[in-house]
């Protein structure tokens, strides 16, 4: 795992990751920008209060920019990681290939690259999963609040599950069938949950998130091929 780690470290100098850096950054950060752009015009000129009798407090547009700010910052820290492994879904197989043709030319050679199609239902299906996943863990995330340590566990625990499948899969799809992919699940769960577990660490470490997604794509490379090797 630790050799695996710092060789997909090593690559993000290579020109082709850099670009998949720059284009999934940039399309995440976009994301939120136009997610806060849209609440704000949504929530100027509401009034919350009228749900009481006799009073109000319409929302104007400097509250409905702060109300909106806060809210994208809130969703920056609970929906990151989902938000950037559903970009990273659709530019995953430039970042496999390249690790591929640099360490496994042979398995690059024989690879068959995922289409436009393929790639959206990675991504979204990514999203959705650690989305949903997330969302069933809030009651004890919020029972957890009681104390010190116990979200930043349950978080690791439950990305690093849905993180594993999917960054595996990237990787998979390039080179097994569907009934191939559903088969290795169960044989592959411990390694799968250790690779979504270090991507999962690298989403808590700030600016370093930004380079997570990208991290763990050639890390599931590294982690597959090994697997198998």
């Amino acid at each position: 795992m630790v050799r695996a780690l710092m060789l997909s470290i090593g690559q993000l100098g290579d020109p082709r990751i850099r670009r998949v850096l720059v284009k999934s950054v940039t399309l995440t950060l976009a994301i939120f920008a136009v997610t806060g752009f849209v609440l704000g015009w949504v929530l100027t000129g509401r009034d919350p209060c009228t749900i009481v009798k006799g009073y109000s407090c319409a929302i104007g547009s400097a509250e409905g920019g702060i109300a909106a700010a806060l809210l994208v910052i809130l969703g920056l820290w609970l929906l990151f990681p989902a938000i950037a492994v559903g970009v990273i879904g659709l530019f995953s197989d430039e970042v496999v290939a390249a690790v591929e043709e640099r360490h496994y030319p042979a398995e690059a050679a024989r690879a068959r690259p995922p289409g436009w199609g393929e790639a959206l239902r990675l991504g979204l299906g990514s999203a959705g999963r650690m989305i949903g996943y997330n969302l069933l863990a809030l009651p004890f995330y919020l029972l957890l609040l009681l104390t010190a340590i116990g979200p930043v566990a349950l978080f690791l625990v439950v990305n690093a599950i849905a993180l594993g499948r999917d960054l595996d899969e990237m990787v998979a799809v390039r080179h097994l069938d569907a009934a191939a992919r559903k088969a290795r699940l169960a044989p592959t769960r411990g390694g799968r949950a250790l690779t979504g577990l270090v991507a999962a660490g690298l989403f808590m470490i700030p600016v370093v998130n930004l380079l997570a997604p990208v991290i763990g794509a050639a890390l599931a490379t590294h982690r597959f091929h090994g697997s198998r090797g």
